[in-house]
């Protein structure tokens, strides 16, 4: 069963199911879900491996980041005499023909066992051009959310840090959720070296 506007609210309120939402998702929202805006662009660097028992995921940069940011809310960025770098802090980013990028959220969710989430690309992401790359967000998970996105088409795609990006709905999990015990807890974007999967 996918959950409503009014008790995704109440979630929102009680159990801050989502942090971050704009006044938009906030006060006049559409459809059965929240839309999730852009907040990072990462370029993937060098080989991963996906093994049975371990795995390394590519390297990853930050290439640019929503100049909406809070200093104290940044993490792994270069800082120059104690303030952000500025070449990371945009109002928008240019996602080039046949690129592949990943894209980190402005929110973060905070899912109980008993609901998990599914995500959509907003029609105006493949309208343009751009294809989407995501997964279930399961019961128990918190941290933003992170996406593969690729440019598709044959032209430059601008796309402003703060736009709606995604849609995500929440579904109920009958009987019992188990807790999200994976890696990728609290929104990290990639391995640092090679790991031992959980």
């Amino acid at each position: 069963m996918i959950l409503g506007i009014k008790k995704l609210h109440e979630l929102v309120k009680e159990k801050q199911l989502v942090e971050n939402l704009c006044d938009r998702e906030l006060n006049n929202p559409e459809g059965a879900g929240f839309d999730l805006r852009l907040g990072e662009v990462y370029q993937l660097e060098g080989d991963g491996f996906l093994g049975v028992e371990e795995r390394d995921t590519p390297k990853v940069k930050l290439i640019a980041k929503s100049s909406y940011a809070k200093a104290s809310e940044d993490k792994g960025l270069k800082k120059d005499n104690g303030s952000l770098s500025e070449t990371l802090i945009k109002d928008s980013f240019i996602f080039k023909p046949g690129e592949y990028y990943l894209i980190k959220t402005m929110e973060k969710v905070n899912l109980p066992t008993s609901l998990s989430g599914i995500i959509f690309p907003r029609t105006t992401l493949f309208r343009s051009g751009l294809g989407l790359f995501n997964g279930i967000v399961q019961p128990g998970y918190s941290g933003e959310l992170t996406f593969g996105i690729r440019n598709l088409g044959k032209s430059n795609v601008k796309v402003s840090f703060g736009a709606r990006v995604v849609h995500i709905t929440f579904h109920e999990v009958l009987g019992e959720g188990n807790q999200y015990r994976g890696q990728w807890q609290g929104g990290r974007v990639a391995t640092d070296g090679k790991e031992k999967q959980i």
